[in-house]
This record gives C-alpha cells, sequence and structure tokens, in this order.
C-alpha cells in the first residue's frame, strides 16, 4: 500500500499543474511578441535609412548638376526645370517603387556687398512618403558666376 501511494504522488508531482502551464505560455508570448517588435522596428529603420540615403543622393546629383552650368544657364528661365520626379525602387528595375517629388529654385543671394551680381542661392527640396509618414529634406547652396564650369570648360 504505501508504495502505491508514493507511486502516485510522484505521478502527481511529475506534472505540471495548471498554473504553471499558464504562467509559462504568458512567458512564452510576451518573448515571441517582444521578439516580432524588434524585427518589425529593425527593418523599418533600414527602411528609413534607405530612403534617407537615395533622398541624399538625388539632391546631391542636383546640386552638382548645376555646378557644371555656366552663368547664362544657370540665369535663363526654363532652362533648369523648377519640379522633378525621382523613383526608387530597391527591389525591382521594372516598377517606379517610391516617389520623390522635387523642387529646385533659384533666386538671388541673400548678400548686399559687390557680390550680389554674382551670386545665386540654390535651393533643392524633397519631399516623399513613407506609409502615412510625409517626409522631406532640403538642401541649399551657393553657385558663383566664376564658380567651377570656368575650370571644366
Amino acid at each position: 500500500m504505501k508504495i502505491k501511494q508514493l507511486i502516485s504522488r510522484a505521478k502527481r508531482q511529475a506534472a505540471f499543474s495548471l498554473v504553471e502551464s499558464t504562467v509559462a505560455l504568458g512567458v512564452l508570448g510576451t518573448t515571441a511578441t517582444a521578439m516580432l517588435t524588434g524585427l518589425t522596428s529593425g527593418f523599418f529603420t533600414m527602411q528609413l535609412a534607405r530612403e534617407n540615403v537615395r533622398a541624399t543622393q538625388i539632391l546631391l546629383e542636383k546640386v552638382e548638376t548645376i555646378r557644371l552650368y555656366d552663368w547664362d544657364q544657370i540665369n535663363s528661365n526654363g532652362f533648369i526645370p523648377p519640379t522633378f520626379t525621382s523613383y526608387y525602387d530597391p527591389n525591382s528595375s521594372n516598377s517606379l517603387g517610391l516617389v520623390y517629388q522635387c523642387t529646385m529654385s533659384i533666386s538671388a543671394a541673400p548678400v548686399t556687398n559687390t557680390y550680389a551680381d554674382s551670386l545665386r542661392q540654390v535651393t533643392v527640396s524633397l519631399n516623399w512618403k513613407t506609409g502615412n509618414l510625409n517626409r522631406s529634406r532640403t538642401f541649399t547652396t551657393f553657385i558663383a558666376r566664376d564658380g567651377l564650369q570656368n575650370y571644366i570648360y
């Protein structure tokens, strides 16, 4: 009789109780949720970084192109388009992907000395959307009459 009681007691103590199982599932669920949240956040952060790098590339491309124009081209109306659109899709070469709406303005430089007629301010702005998040970048620089183009041509 004593042996049967010991075996019965050992069997009852060897199994998990309902409370222990519930707590274990709660811990497992919390861990899985935290892991998936971390992965999602990591992928979103990488997407934002890719979009920021592409925006910087577009800004620099436009500004460096303007630096190669001569003074008459920069000051002529219509030679440099005020708006343009750039696309970016890192996964496919066939679709348009992310749309960057760009504006460019060339105005008189905010100086009042003898260089006012020989200096222009260029502002390039990009706007795009990541999901429901509106994003933008702006780059401003100056161009001089006797700038880089005189060394190239």
